[in-house]
């Protein structure tokens, strides 16, 4: 008589899917917050879309935001704070505030993105910062074995 086979660390064996097995590749919705990577690049993304010259409301930016990524929810809020971090960095780079205007409008507060040759190129390194710091929580969290970030 043989021995029962028992289980041991990494012996996780697969087999074929069975028929019609579907993907799994829903994702949990997620609320956009403040200083976060990923809703950073989200909405920097967008914003490298505007058409430029011209105020557009931050709260139709949020319902732009929120149509394009059913998965999340943008407040205005955290659209407006990254707005304001994005015209800081435009401001720290070219030393003055016409890049990125936000201003209080008869239908709420907008934003109006300079029309230059100078506007592409500087806001997609800011996607691509963005995106370098994305990968860089990935990574931290894979390494932790998916536990939090709390140590």
């Amino acid at each position: 008589m043989s021995a029962a086979p028992t289980a041991a660390p990494g012996a996780v064996v697969l087999r074929p899917a069975p028929s019609g097995l579907p993907e799994v590749e829903l994702l949990p919705p997620t609320i956009a917050q403040a200083g976060d990577p990923f809703s950073w690049s989200r909405v920097v993304a967008l914003v490298a879309r505007l058409e430029r010259g011209r105020p557009i409301r931050i709260d139709d930016l949020s319902a732009a935001l929120n149509a394009r990524h059913l998965d999340w929810a943008f407040s205005p809020a955290v659209v407006a704070d990254v707005l304001v971090q994005l015209q800081a960095n435009w401001m720290a780079d070219y030393r003055n505030a016409s890049g990125i205007v936000i201003e209080d409008g008869p239908y709420g507060t907008s934003v109006t993105i300079e029309d230059s040759s100078r506007v592409d190129p500087w806001i997609v390194r800011q996607v691509e910062r963005g995106l370098a710091e994305c990968r860089a929580v990935l990574t931290a969290f894979s390494r932790r074995d998916g536990t939090g970030f709390d140590d």
